[in-house]
């Protein structure tokens, strides 16, 4: 999907303080525009892969620009974007949240789906190991995301059609729907608010981390 090599991205920052300079004193707003017209104008769309992944929603414009100035999003803001993010989630059409964790195991060892080498039709992974530690019998694992090993042992789901399951059985599929919806500016990918898996995909992933016989909770 890059048009141009690493160092110039990486440069695009300094260019665009250059170019600003040639204006009479620009502000952030001026360095901003530059940067971003730079850095749209060094990647191309390619297969499946288009350049409209570098526009950023409201959520994200929000929380970067908390991250940039190195100060938490306030409150009240963070309020705001869980609140919308809540009216997106879409709950199971049938009512049942678990499918099969052995589907479940595979689409989050998965990487596959949206890169510029796939096309429409390839079947979409989770990539769930590039950030999460889930079953004890994976060794490769990424840590940027907290372990989810004894992910319903730890939560008390014994039995998830009980009533007592029911909310963290919720709370779960929200999650994984749009995480953003319980924490503001949080990283995890929205893979069901953008359709990087079905809802019957998602259920597998469910089971995966809720079904008592899943090794996830052994």
């Amino acid at each position: 999907m890059h048009k141009t090599t690493f160092a110039t991205l990486v440069a695009a920052p300094a260019l665009a303080l250059g170019l600003g300079a040639c204006t009479s004193s620009p502000g952030s707003a001026d360095y901003d525009r530059i940067t971003a017209e730079v850095v749209k104008a060094s990647f191309q769309d390619r297969g499946i892969a288009k350049v409209d992944r570098l526009v950023q929603d409201e959520a994200n414009r929000l929380c970067s620009a908390a991250d940039v100035a190195g100060q938490p999003i306030d409150e009240k803001t963070a309020a705001a974007i869980q609140e919308a993010a809540m009216k997106t989630i879409k709950w199971p059409s049938d009512g049942k949240f678990l499918g099969d964790w052995k589907e479940g195991e595979k689409i989050a060892q998965s990487g596959r789906g949206l890169t510029w080498s796939d096309n429409d039709k390839t079947v979409n992974g989770g990539n769930c190991y590039n950030c999460h530690q889930i079953s004890k019998e994976e060794i490769s694992f990424g840590t940027i995301g907290t372990s989810l090993y004894n992910y319903g042992k730890l939560r008390g789901v014994a039995n998830p059609d009980s009533p007592e399951a029911k909310p963290i059985i919720e709370y779960t599929w929200g999650k994984l729907w749009n995480a953003r919806a319980y924490s503001a500016c949080s990283q995890m990918p929205r893979v069901g608010h953008h359709g990087i898996l079905n809802e019957q995909q998602l259920k597998h992933v469910m089971a995966l981390l809720l079904d008592p016989q899943s090794p996830v909770n052994k």
